[in-house]
């Protein structure tokens, strides 16, 4: 297991069933405080929670806006559907998000292929996109982490004819700001994603709860890492931690926990409403004790 001298702490705000203003309140908030050095949003464009017909904003335009309103935080979604764009148009977007936020993004990208809630299903129809099956979906990501790493850094117009990306005369300029190129963090814990997570990930993301599996499936991406000629220690650990308002010890239980099995990146989940503070609350009665 990767030694992991020191969390990183970080909020993730889901933008449904809230407002951007308090988004904005949060993140603001959360950026002034050097505790908090991440925050991420996510990548839905229905509810998965609560009202159906809710509001909900698209994660790449508000990350946007956030970046502009932020200066020190690193940010990102967890993690962009790769079902949603197609790639060399998401290397687009996220170059110009870096550039908003001065060299600060995180870029964060999984399948897409959510099997649960029911609820994210239907934002696929809505929207009048595919939803292919798991095979297709996980080699859809690998060529597309392979295709957005050569935008961001080919000097020269290429050609790329993958299985399920085609590009002719292809070309990011600008470039982002970070070199060679933002980290790329892929969510997931199915082992096919696991699989494109050792070979092009610099941190893997998953969600807590079931600590016995988390283990497991940090163990699996250990072997895959080793099978490649990769080191396991050169990929970051990360994890999705919900927060309690009513209990936050249960909270630093689960990040005791997380932090002993190897995960150096944790990303705390703030449900909605946000109470008033909730940024420094959080900072006070999880980050700090479990720092």
């Amino acid at each position: 297991m990767p030694h992991t001298p020191r969390p990183r702490f970080g909020i993730m705000t889901a933008p449904m069933q809230v407002t951007y203003d308090d988004i904005v309140r949060v993140w603001r908030e959360a950026d002034a405080i050097a505790q908090i050095e991440h925050a991420w949003l996510f990548d839905h464009l229905m509810p998965i929670v609560g009202d159906p017909r809710g509001p909900i904003f698209e994660g790449w335009t508000l990350l946007a806006a956030l970046a502009a309103q932020t200066r020190r935080l690193r940010l990102g979604l967890l993690v962009t559907s790769n079902r949603f764009r197609p790639p060399a148009m998401l290397a687009k977007i996220a170059t110009t998000v870096d550039v908003v936020s001065g060299g600060r993004l995180d870029f964060g990208i999984g399948v897409g292929s959510r099997p649960n809630p029911p609820e994210a299903r239907r934002e696929y129809p809505a929207h009048g996109l595919p939803f292919q099956d798991t095979g297709h979906a996980v080699e859809s990501l690998a060529e597309a982490c392979t295709l957005i790493r050569r935008l961001w850094t080919e000097p020269e117009p290429f050609d790329f004819h993958g299985t399920h990306h085609h590009l002719a005369g292809a070309y990011g300029s600008p470039k982002p700001v970070q070199r060679p190129h933002p980290p790329i963090l892929v969510g997931g814990r199915a082992s096919a994603t696991l699989r494109v997570a050792a070979e092009h990930a610099d941190l893997w993301n998953i969600p807590g709860g079931d600590t016995a599996d988390v283990v497991r499936r940090s163990a699996l991406l250990d072997r895959y890492c080793t099978e490649i000629g990769r080191d396991p220690a050169t990929l970051t650990r990360s994890i999705h931690l919900p927060v309690s308002y009513d209990r936050p010890g249960r909270t630093r239980a689960a990040i005791a926990e997380a932090v002993d099995a190897g995960f150096g990146h944790v990303v705390l989940g703030l449900p909605a409403p946000y109470p008033a503070g909730v940024a420094q609350w959080v900072t006070d009665e999880v980050i700090k004790p479990s720092a």
